[in-house]
């Protein structure tokens, strides 16, 4: 199939990209720059430059495409507003009776805090105030099923392996500043994905004949925080050692985005196994630590 991304030189948008190519598809992804485009174009990624801001830059390309994968990301005050927009002009490429597939990435923050109890696609949201935003956009792309165009919605967990996600925050700050930095007291319990496994959700959703489903993606690791930036001290060099930050004093620095690092959930992803026949190979954050230091600092260099 030839398959259009955004995002395609970030952090998930890259990998996704990179694994549908490898499986034979198509893939055309959209970048800010030549420079980034030619990253992909090593993945065999046909790079289409342009931005979210700029839809007019990229719908043409979409267009040729069967299947659209939205997995850029702004982290600013202006992500609510260009995420829509991107949606937005996704919905309208898909548009025009050829059978067409949207798949719109957004994460288990929506759920807000779970604590010890499993929330699954079922359970009713209380997202953290970062991505308050989200669930609205979830339902757009949801209701834009319809006749020849499919829709599908995926949750990663919070995400770890190659150059790090959230989780590249405990080297830094372990490699530099000499102990890994966490939110709170470190008893919360993040729900987590691989990037590789995450990937591999995103084609396994593309090739099936699901529509207007919601699949969350996380591994089933129950470390807590404190032991995953314990591990990734000591990775690191820094002996284990971890620095807290009380959640008051890092509201101050980071606002709500504190809050949402602060998360303890429990997140079920057993409907990914059952429909998409999805299955994690790697078993967490601390099991493979030195590895996935190894390829933060490779990639960090």
């Amino acid at each position: 199939m030839r398959i259009f991304v955004t995002g395609s030189s970030g952090y998930i948008g890259s990998a996704v990209a990179a694994d549908l190519a490898r499986a034979g598809h198509e893939v055309l992804g959209l970048v800010r720059s030549a420079e980034r485009g030619a990253a992909g174009a090593r993945r065999e990624v046909r790079p289409i430059i342009g931005a979210m801001q700029e839809p007019q830059a990229w719908l043409d390309a979409a267009r040729e495409c069967q299947v659209l994968i939205h997995c850029a990301a702004e982290y600013s005050a202006h992500a609510p507003h260009l995420d829509s927009g991107t949606v937005s002009a996704l919905i309208e490429a898909a548009s025009g009776g050829r059978p067409r597939l949207i798949v719109y990435t957004s994460g288990c923050w929506v759920y807000g805090n779970t604590g010890a109890a499993a929330a699954d696609e079922a359970s009713p949201l209380n997202p953290f105030a970062v991505v308050a935003w989200r669930p609205e956009h979830e339902d757009h792309v949801l209701r834009a099923d319809r006749g020849p165009l499919r829709t599908i919605v995926l949750r990663p967990g919070c995400v770890y392996g190659g150059r790090g996600g959230l989780t590249a925050n405990w080297f830094s700050s372990a490699a530099q500043q000499g102990a890994g930095r966490v939110i709170g007291d470190g008893r919360a319990r993040w729900t987590m994905v691989h990037v590789a496994d995450l990937a591999r959700a995103y084609r396994l959703a593309v090739e099936s004949g699901v529509r207007r489903e919601i699949f969350n993606v996380s591994d089933r690791s129950r470390f807590t925080v404190l032991e995953c930036a314990e591990a990734a001290s000591r990775a690191a060099g820094a002996g284990g050692r971890v620095h807290t930050v009380p959640l008051e004093e890092a509201t101050k620095q980071m606002g709500g985005f504190a809050e949402a690092l602060a998360a303890d959930q429990h997140i079920d992803a057993s409907k990914a196994t059952r429909l998409l026949g999805w299955q994690p190979r790697h078993g967490g954050f601390v099991d493979g630590v030195d590895r996935y230091y190894l390829a933060w600092k490779a990639s960090a260099g």
